[in-house]
């Protein structure tokens, strides 16, 4: 399943210890700083963790696209999949034929099997509706599951946000849960200078996890 939000809490695979890398997922604090403790409290608990404003999906060209995602593969846990990257071939709805790669940095306890939530601004806080009002100071984000319904309602939320939001328009096409085939594959570097998250075990695809699989659109 592929569906989108962005809760601006402090990404599950930011903590220590979630998997072998190099180092947790970046977060910032209230005022965009790169944060260096990998255990400081979320901003979903009252800490002053958040999901670093740059981690948005951005376009590589016009049917290529990157981003970070929540996720949930069958077979595996955080372990396996933090920090890990998946292509995204989209099969249905406005993007099909279209491929993005997104890296694993969040997961959550809604999520089901062969699950990608798109971290995307203006997609939706989800279940967690205090983190972007915390890490903002006020949010005007739309619906709480669907966010903000138009291209021109993107421009309400903080400006280091609204690029992220207007890909949702424009590459994705405000595609609404299309169905993937995906695939584990090497993180690209644009990526990973991002997240500053690399796993030690790159390229190796766990055992006990199938490499690739398909997600059904809801």
């Amino acid at each position: 399943m592929i569906e989108s939000n962005r809760d601006c809490c402090k990404p599950s695979c930011s903590w220590s210890g979630k998997a072998d890398v190099n180092t947790p997922v970046r977060t910032c604090n209230r005022q965009g700083t790169l944060l260096t403790d990998p255990n400081a409290v979320s901003g979903c608990d009252g800490g002053d963790s958040f999901t670093c404003t740059n981690m948005s999906p951005w376009i590589v060209d016009d049917n290529t696209a990157y981003g970070f995602a929540a996720v949930n593969i069958a077979g595996g846990n955080e372990r396996t999949w933090c920090c890990e990257c998946y292509e995204l071939a989209f099969t249905s709805g406005p993007v099909a034929g279209k491929k993005m790669i997104v890296q694993a940095t969040n997961t959550g306890g809604d999520l089901g099997h062969n699950h990608f939530d798109i971290m995307m601004p203006g997609g939706g806080l989800g279940w967690f509706t205090h983190g972007c009002p915390a890490q903002f100071g006020s949010w005007d984000g739309g619906a709480q599951y669907g966010g903000v319904a138009n291209r021109d309602q993107c421009y309400q939320l903080p400006c280091a946000l609204v690029k992220g939001c207007l890909w949702r328009f424009d590459w994705f096409q405000n595609a609404d849960n299309p169905s993937v085939n995906f695939k584990q594959v090497t993180c690209p570097t644009a990526i990973t200078n991002v997240s500053g998250c690399t796993r030690r075990d790159a390229g190796k695809a766990p055992a006990q996890v199938a490499p690739g699989g398909t997600c059904t659109g809801a």
